[in-house]
């Protein structure tokens, strides 16, 4: 499960990519979460994927 509220999603989302995978979207594969649902949500926060960096900033 990942988390609902914006601010939490972000931290679990940033460790995650830090810590296990490779690209946004080899976690969204692994964790069988929608890519497109938390781009949108982290958006609404001002927060959007950095392929370098392979993080939310």
């Amino acid at each position: 499960m990942i988390p609902e509220d914006p601010a939490m999603l972000l931290s679990f989302i940033n460790l995650k990519l830090r810590d296990y995978y490779p690209s946004l979207d080899a976690l969204c594969e692994d964790l069988d979460v929608d890519r497109e649902g938390i781009t949108e949500k982290l958006s609404r926060i001002d927060y959007h994927y950095d392929r370098d960096k392979n993080q939310f900033l």
